[in-house]
């Protein structure tokens, strides 16, 4: 399930979070999603400028990107369903940046 893409209800929301229901990567790991009813993800957009904090990728001839600054915290039950997988690239791309900005 870890870099899986996943259509995903976010409303409601507040504020300048990320609204409706879009694809979104699940970034938790695999031991966590295998134990518990919540996942971690990071939402997709269709628009961007490049900031720092998100990763381009392409699914089909769609290109979009990963939204790194809004990571949160959702149940599953706002899975709607599947969609796919980020490539092995862009999973690297999207690990470095996460390093880059949480860890360091």
């Amino acid at each position: 399930m870890q870099y899986e893409l996943v259509l995903i209800s976010l409303d409601p929301t507040i504020g300048s979070e990320i609204k409706k229901t879009r694809p979104c990567a699940v970034i938790s790991p695999n031991e966590m999603n295998k134990y518990l009813q919540t996942i971690v993800i990071a939402p997709l957009t269709s628009s961007s400028k490049p900031y720092p904090t998100r990763v381009e990728i392409k699914q089909g001839k769609t290109k979009g990107w990963v939204v790194l600054d809004q990571i949160r915290t959702v149940d599953r039950i706002r899975i709607i369903k599947k969609l796919g997988n980020l490539t092995a690239k862009e999973i690297q791309a999207v690990k470095s940046v996460i390093m880059e900005t949480y860890v360091e």
